[in-house]
């Protein structure tokens, strides 16, 4: 039997499929009312669980939210490109193409906010899935109450990392300036080559997070690139010979076996 979803109580909502099924159960709670920047935001829900999709449609419908859904992987790529939504809510089991390989091509090419939802709730799966991307991991069963309080925070944050995008990134004793593609180290200037610069901006802008493989490809050479992953790793290497003190012993791009790379700075500041 599939986990328990406990639903608002929503008396306009009384006559809609959802209700009947004994799996679901409505609960009368009281959910914060959500602020003016989250009201409207399109979010896609893609579950293999007609109760859960059904449900949090319903849910989140009934908050102001605008709500698509896909019940496999391939048609939540299909949602996600033609409806461009604020928010994907993803469960992590369904048929296809896993939850993980989801998120994984959706952050190749957008920083769009992903909560991962699973009944399974192993601790190696909420690894795994902040790793490929994921903004927050939600466990199933849960309550919608719950869900939407962790939506907020995310497409807050989400919202907060926009308003203040600039088009100088700083890390430690590390600087890149995109309009004037200048990129200094201990305030020396390095000459970066466009690829390589591309890469560093990627990396810095998810600064402490892995960056697939496949998302430096398809983000930086395009999704029509043909050659082998060795032309990444070889930019890789050179970057590191004009960032690192010690590009055989890097202490800022860090390679993540089995995953990619992730920048982090050896300096407390």
């Amino acid at each position: 039997m599939p986990p328990r979803l406990v639903l608002p109580f929503n008396p306009n909502l009384s006559n809609q499929p959802f209700k009947s099924n004994p799996t679901v159960q409505i609960k009368r709670s009281a959910i914060t009312t959500i602020t003016p920047m989250e009201a409207g935001a399109r979010v896609l829900v893609v579950d293999d669980e007609t109760s859960y999709r059904q449900g949090l449609r319903a849910a989140l419908t009934a908050e102001g939210y605008t709500v698509d859904l896909a019940s496999d992987g391939e048609e939540a790529l299909i949602k996600f490109g033609a409806n461009e939504p604020d928010m994907v809510l993803l469960d992590v089991m369904l048929p296809k193409l896993s939850g993980l390989d989801v998120c994984r091509r959706i952050r190749a090419t957008h920083d769009t906010p992903v909560i991962m939802v699973s009944a399974r709730g192993e601790e190696i799966d909420t690894v795994v899935g902040l790793e490929v991307g994921a903004d927050d991991y939600v466990a199933k069963p849960y309550r919608v109450r719950e869900l939407v309080a962790r939506m907020r925070t995310v497409l807050r944050r989400s919202a907060a990392r926009s308003a203040n995008a600039t088009e100088v990134l700083e890390l430690g004793d590390v600087a890149l300036d995109r309009q004037r593609h200048r990129v200094t180290v201990r305030g020396e200037n390095v000459d970066l080559p466009l690829k390589e610069f591309d890469l560093l901006a990627l990396l810095m802008e998810r600064a402490g997070y892995v960056v697939t493989r496949e998302t430096l490809i398809n983000r930086v050479w395009g999704f029509d690139h043909v050659g082998s992953t060795k032309t990444l790793d070889v930019h890789i290497t050179r970057l590191r010979s004009r960032i690192e003190a010690d590009p055989a012993n890097p202490t800022r791009i860090i390679t993540i076996r089995g995953l990619g790379y992730k920048y982090t700075t050896p300096y407390k500041f």
